[in-house]
């Protein structure tokens, strides 16, 4: 070998040893992932999901094509008591 060859050689070990060699590398993105998935073998076998209602269901499909549409009913957030507010100024 020649004195470049060699050189090149050694540089290129001795950059090698400086890339990161981490076993866990990606294991905090399979983590956060892992946090997400609520059951990733849900065993539900013919039992009915909550708030499913097929017959409800047709009749929604059935107002939309027929442009029925039941109008959104209104929800107050707040209550109809006001509270004051301020400092109750003693006199002295």
């Amino acid at each position: 070998m020649t004195k470049v060859g060699i050189g090149a050689a050694i540089l290129g070990l001795s950059l090698s040893a400086c890339t990161p060699n981490d076993p866990t590398l990606g294991a905090a993105v399979k983590h956060n992932y892992a946090l997400q998935v609520i059951d990733p073998d849900p065993q539900y076998s013919g039992e009915p999901m909550e708030g499913s209602s097929g017959d409800k269901a047709v009749a929604a499909v059935e107002r939309y094509r027929t442009d029925k549409v039941k109008a959104p009913k209104g929800i107050r957030t707040t209550s109809g008591i006001s509270g004051g507010s301020g400092s109750g100024g003693g006199s002295n």
